[in-house]
């Protein structure tokens, strides 16, 4: 769903012209979502509208009820054994308590982005922090972050690991022991923020000139009116719920779910280390490179609606945590060989991953003046025309990884995304829902940024695709 989760960009792009803001200004309609709906946009927002929260549902259902077998529920309801009101009243419902550990988890996640300004950027070799700024939004806007994802991260977990070991306020199992309730205040929060943003969008934007209208409330309502929603100078919408609190959950729910596996069975087995690691390294590259972020598609071309506000509240920290989840009722202890050839496959697409977006960035920064591989990088170069008929020219890059493949850092994510599949066995079809959502919304990234790039670059991008002529997989696809 959100996605701010794979990072995209315009494939190994770099730009010459001297003035950023006039660089960046191209046509309004190729800027985030559709002036216009056409049938089939409508209809696949309904079924998302309609059908998105009972999948979530119906997988944490799952595994609580029917010890994450996909097809007994079904099955049950088929035969007669059960009807749909068996179930939701099996369904543990909101509880006090829970709703006061999610406001105040989220209450400390603002505290944590708004208050703490950056230290990490002043000792971490490397790391940019502190105040940065984003990309020119259509209005010819420059907002400016406060880049404080990893110290919020560092500090959450420290403290959660202080009570773990020496303050014992609460259990570390208390994420899974109140995960479904957990669910209902998330889903609130979804909903409250995307109708919040809508109605803001409406009456009072922070930039009204980059906001967008379809007159479809359905379409509107999803895909996000305002393109940078704030409130004040610094609480930016689309950061904070892309990153925080979802995502630093991220790692604080694969160790609960760790915790409760070594609270039912007596240990931790080696598939629920792995699902930690590798998830926890995607997690820390996601916060290192927070400031990089600020160039993505979440963030330059997607307004904020309720794909953004309830998928990063709800849809990724309920389906990406699966593994860790599946693992608590279904503990695999992996054989050594097993276990490191998919250690070795999650660090592989981490690899890959990371130096292919490296290999970009370089390109971009230094304009092609740089090696890569040992040699001066091959480009083609392109031009374009911006609505007010200046023309530019931009540099697409062809050898390196992006010689292999036009979005190859993908493919590097779905090793990764595949690894911690794996590590999960092969008796549940549960656990892999990761990899095939994760197929799905990386191919459909493609093919929408392509599209993009086809009608900004037109002649030059079937220059650029006959250069490369793979999307994702060498010599298949």
């Amino acid at each position: 769903m959100a996605t701010h989760l794979p990072k995209e960009k315009k494939p190994t792009e770099g730009r010459k012209h001297q003035n950023m803001q006039n660089d960046t200004k191209t046509s309004q309609g190729q800027w985030g979502r559709a002036w216009e709906v056409d049938w089939f946009s409508l209809a696949s927002i309904l079924f998302l509208l309609m059908f998105a929260p009972l999948i979530v549902y119906y997988f944490i259902m799952s595994c609580a009820q029917y010890q994450c077998s996909l097809a007994d529920p079904l099955l049950d309801l088929l035969t007669g054994n059960k009807h749909l009101s068996d179930i939701w009243n099996s369904t543990p419902t909101l509880t006090y308590r829970a709703a006061v550990i999610y406001a105040l988890w989220v209450t400390f996640q603002v505290v944590l982005y708004l208050f703490i300004p950056d230290f990490c950027h002043k000792f971490l070799p490397g790391y940019v922090g502190g105040v940065q700024e984003g990309a020119v939004t259509p209005a010819g806007v420059v907002n400016k972050y406060e880049i404080n994802g990893l110290q919020a991260w560092i500090i959450t977990h420290v403290l959660w690991f202080a009570n773990a070991y020496c303050f014992h306020f609460f259990s570390p199992t208390i994420i899974f022991d109140n995960w479904i309730p957990l669910l209902w205040c998330a889903n609130i929060l979804g909903y409250a923020v995307s109708t919040f943003a809508m109605i803001k969008g409406y009456f009072f934007p922070t930039n009204a000139k980059d906001c967008k209208f379809t007159g479809n409330f359905f379409y509107d309502y999803m895909m996000g009116i305002e393109f940078n929603p704030r409130i004040g100078k610094w609480f930016d919408f689309k950061l904070f719920f892309n990153g925080r609190p979802g995502i630093v959950a991220w790692t604080l729910i694969n160790i609960s779910f760790a915790a409760k596996q070594q609270e039912l069975y007596g240990q931790v087995t080696n598939s629920m280390i792995l699902v930690n690691v590798l998830q926890g390294i995607y997690v820390l590259d996601f916060f290192w490179n927070e400031a990089w972020y600020l160039k993505t598609i979440d963030i330059c071309h997607d307004h904020f609606g309720w794909y953004l506000g309830w998928g990063d509240c709800v849809w990724l920290p309920y389906l990406y945590t699966l593994q860790g989840l599946y693992l608590v009722y279904h503990p695999v202890q992996l054989h050594t060989a097993h276990a490191v050839g998919i250690l070795m496959l999650g660090l592989l697409g981490y690899y890959i991953f990371r130096m292919t977006n490296h290999q970009k960035d370089l390109f971009r920064r230094t304009s092609g003046n740089c090696r890569i591989w040992g040699k001066k990088p091959e480009y083609i170069e392109c031009s374009y025309t911006s609505v007010d008929g200046s023309k530019y020219y931009s540099k697409l890059m062809t050898s390196g990884f992006w010689g292999w493949a036009r979005h190859f850092n993908y493919t590097g994510d779905l090793m990764g995304s595949l690894a911690y599949c794996l590590a999960c066995g092969f008796k549940h079809v549960l656990p892999y829902f990761y990899i095939v959502y994760m197929a799905i919304l990386l191919t459909h990234r493609c093919l929408r940024d392509e599209h993009r790039c086809s009608s900004k670059y037109g002649k030059d991008w079937k220059r650029y695709t006959a250069a490369v002529p793979y999307r994702l997989l060498p010599g298949i696809f």
